[in-house]
């Protein structure tokens, strides 16, 4: 199976226009185009029932104390984990492609709705989003709190000296419908997709905020 993307090359850095901030004029950091970018595929196996994407940043500090506060930098060798930008489920094996902008144009504050978003053309097929790590993130923002479903690019913190690196996987599975129900987490469709999994491909970005300059 194969997974490419013309909104940016595989090992190659994230154009800010896909991540939720980008460097700011006056500010260390303003609200990005936030599109989801392009993502196409092929070569899916016989006997594909649906695909599940996910896109992860696995350079997420775990521990929050420093993060974005001047005077302080996140070194390399700060112990990271996992912050899921995304999870769509239930994909046809009939769509061979996402647009740029299509799943998410520009940042919506207390989230996108979901699950339900569209019909996949496929038997009357609806995709899913999951609820991505945003939902957790600004749980504690009297703006900014909510739902967070479907894509939210890269938001590194500006004092990180680490550069991110975002793995879009797409994975080919033998279900049309991921077992998982109701406002379900980009990490439950993870674990969902335990012994259903066919195939799997992945392209990796990277992006950083490192050298954004204050007011």
């Amino acid at each position: 199976m194969k997974l490419w993307s013309d909104s940016f090359k595989n090992g190659a850095a994230i154009p800010a226009e896909f991540a939720f901030a980008e460097p700011g004029p006056a500010t260390r950091v303003r609200l990005a185009g936030n599109r989801n970018p392009h993502l196409a595929w092929d070569d899916i196996p016989p006997g594909t029932a649906s695909l599940v994407l996910l896109c992860i940043d696995g350079d997420a500090p775990t521990v929050g104390t420093d993060v974005n506060q001047e005077g302080r930098t996140l070194p390399v060798e700060l112990p990271r984990g996992d912050f899921y930008h995304w999870a769509l489920v239930d994909i046809p094996p009939s769509l061979s492609s996402l647009p740029a902008g299509s799943h998410s144009a520009g940042v919506t504050a207390r989230g996108k709705s979901g699950p339900l978003i569209a019909s996949g053309g496929d038997g009357g097929t609806q995709l899913r989003h999951g609820l991505n790590d945003y939902t957790g993130w600004f749980a504690g923002d009297p703006d900014m709190n909510g739902r967070y479903f479907g894509y939210d690019g890269p938001c590194p913190p500006w004092n990180d000296e680490q550069v991110h690196h975002y793995i879009f996987r797409l994975y080919a599975i033998d279900v049309a419908q991921l077992p998982v129900e109701g406002d379900f987490t980009a990490q439950q469709a993870l674990a969902a997709l335990h012994g259903h999994i066919l195939d799997e491909a992945q392209i990796i970005g990277t992006y950083t905020l490192k050298g954004a300059q204050g007011a």
